[in-house]
């Protein structure tokens, strides 16, 4: 291939001195926000503090493909070959209840089954499994854990369902409120600091629309180690597939839940079908590692397909099917070393992840153990 790709090493990752300490703290809210859900979000159950509302846990396979260029055949996607998966559909906020409140931010939870290697966790190595933790949108809108620790009280204090009685002015001044601490850290940063990248990228989220949960495409945010390079990782809808969906876009006050519905409707009728892609860095100035806010051009480095991701016709209609997703566990970090997450934010997810897993199952008196196989999730 004509491309340069940049290496991979340990130093396109930057030191923050301050990293241990500001994670401690988002690991403290984390552990208060799940604590307090259990009451807070009416269902009795303590819930995830990302992706909290779950639409459908969906049985798959992925199949690594032959023939992929050497640079994109990296790590896992070196060996071809069939796996047992499945996927994990989800809203993408902290907090569940009617879907036109939480926004038309979604992600999905790809764990893959039968992958050699040890993983990146230290306290289950073997499990032989392998996770994606992705959102509908590119790019993301928090660069490193320090500025974490404001933005999440913040998303914690304005809530999700508006008060019956507050008035429109009520509203705005919140609403202001709101911008100015997100740009200024709560008045802590210097103007020459204040988040204006970071404002941006949320504000985008509000651009996606509602439609089908197998229609969107969904994205790594992050960068990651890809073998010998740094890349970018996405699954996107084979359109020949994509066409087929009957419910497509979706009217969030039509009814209080329609992400599930649809999805649910869809998976009965037919089976779907998407390409797992890979884009390499071939900038790092333009393509950063650190810099999450910031969306690697298909110009510079198109997506290539290393694998596909099948989903077979089922049902996952049943309440069987929600109770078997809440007790799955997604994090980033259950990757083999070949596929490091990479940047400051990439790395907080790491030990939130597995706390908050820890802390929900708990709570909810659930076994906390990796599945082997989709039988032993599934039952059959």
């Amino acid at each position: 291939m004509s491309q340069e790709f940049v290496k991979y090493s340990p130093d396109v990752e930057l030191v923050d001195p301050d990293f241990e300490e500001n994670l401690e703290a988002v690991i403290e809210n984390m552990k208060k926000h799940i604590k307090r859900s259990v009451e807070v979000e009416g269902i009795q159950r303590a819930v995830r503090d990302a992706h909290a509302k779950g639409y459908g846990l969906a049985r798959a396979e992925v199949e690594i493909l032959k023939g992929a260029p050497e640079p994109y055949a990296q790590g896992i996607y070196g060996k071809p070959g069939r796996h047992e998966a499945m996927v994990r559909f989800s809203q993408g906020t902290s907090h569940t209840g009617a879907d036109r409140f939480l926004g038309s931010t979604v992600g999905i939870g790809l764990k893959m089954f039968g992958i050699d290697g040890k993983t990146l966790l230290e306290d289950e190595p073997n499990s032989d499994t392998f996770d994606y933790a992705m959102i509908n949108y590119p790019t993301f809108f928090v660069n490193d854990i320090e500025h974490y620790v404001f933005l999440d009280p913040l998303f914690e204090s304005t809530g999700t369902v508006p008060p019956p009685n507050e008035s429109p002015e009520q509203r705005r001044a919140k609403m202001y409120r709101f911008l100015h601490d997100w740009v200024t850290g709560k008045g802590t940063l210097p103007p020459e600091e204040w988040a204006w990248k970071e404002l941006r990228a949320f504000l985008e989220l509000g651009q996606i629309k509602y439609i089908n949960l197998l229609l969107s495409t969904y994205y790594t945010m992050g960068a990651v180690r890809h073998g010998d390079y740094i890349a970018k990782v996405r699954v996107a809808p084979v359109q020949e597939f994509a066409d087929r969906v009957v419910q497509r876009t979706l009217d969030p006050n039509a009814q209080e839940q329609v992400f599930r519905p649809a999805l649910v409707a869809e998976l009965r009728e037919r089976p779907y079908e998407f390409d797992i892609q890979v884009q390499l860095c071939t900038d790092l100035d333009h393509m950063p590692v650190e810099d999450t806010t910031v969306c690697w051009s298909e110009t510079l480095s198109p997506f290539v397909t290393v694998a596909k991701l099948r989903l077979p016709r089922q049902d996952i209609g049943g309440d069987d099917n929600l109770e078997r997703m809440d007790a799955t566990s997604m994090t980033p970090w259950r990757v083999t070393e070949k596929h490091r997450p990479l940047g400051n934010i990439m790395r907080a997810r790491k030990e939130v992840y597995r706390q908050s897993s820890i802390l929900r199952h708990q709570l909810n008196h659930q076994v906390r153990k990796e599945p082997s196989n989709l039988a032993e999730v599934f039952g059959n």
